[in-house]
């Protein structure tokens, strides 16, 4: 299998500092927003849109961490009732008629998109839902597109994108693996 560079870290960090400002933009300010990160590294990105928001608007946007493992369709396992629970879920404040701006890495078949929008509305009525990505791979099997994506890349079904960031993987890198 043979990779190639998609983004390092800089480049990573202005796509980054870009949709923060966009998030400012679309949401006049961040008073009615909270980012929440879909796990695992959707949390840290989502940590890391947190950081630069602040630095641009001078006040903390609130945040949360959304672990959707057991919304999944395609999980297997679910409670004796069928009904899918939340693993972990990490949001302080109220979601009903807020803004929230879910963050992942990667978009491709919009399954964990779509399993991380029930999760949130078991939470309660936001008054919109937003999604935030680093790479948009396309191949979508749903009818979800993201509001904000740090780089679109076309794939094909035998590439695969891997997203290293430094608080996981000890660096910065998103590459693309294409198989021989």
């Amino acid at each position: 299998m043979n990779s190639t560079e998609l983004l390092d870290g800089p480049s990573m960090n202005r796509a980054l500092t870009r949709i923060a400002h966009e998030i400012i933009e679309r949401n006049k300010g961040i008073d009615e927003c909270i980012l929440v990160g879909i796990k695992t590294r959707g949390a840290y990105l989502a940590r890391r849109l947190a950081e630069r928001i602040e630095q641009i608007e001078g006040k903390p946007i609130r945040t949360g961490e959304l672990d959707i493992t057991l919304y999944r369709d395609d999980l297997s396992t679910k409670q004796v009732n069928d009904e899918a629970q939340v693993q972990q879920v990490d949001i302080d404040d109220q979601v009903d008629n807020q803004k929230i701006v879910l963050v992942d890495d990667v978009l491709y078949t919009g399954r964990t998109v779509r399993a991380a929008l029930d999760a949130v509305m078991d939470l309660g009525r936001p008054s919109q839902i937003q999604l935030a990505v680093l790479i948009d791979r396309g191949h979508r099997e749903l009818p979800i597109r993201a509001d904000y994506v740090g780089k679109n890349i076309p794939t094909s079904g035998h590439e695969r994108i891997v997203v290293n960031l430094e608080e996981v993987d000890g660096k910065d890198l998103v590459t693309i693996h294409k198989e021989d």
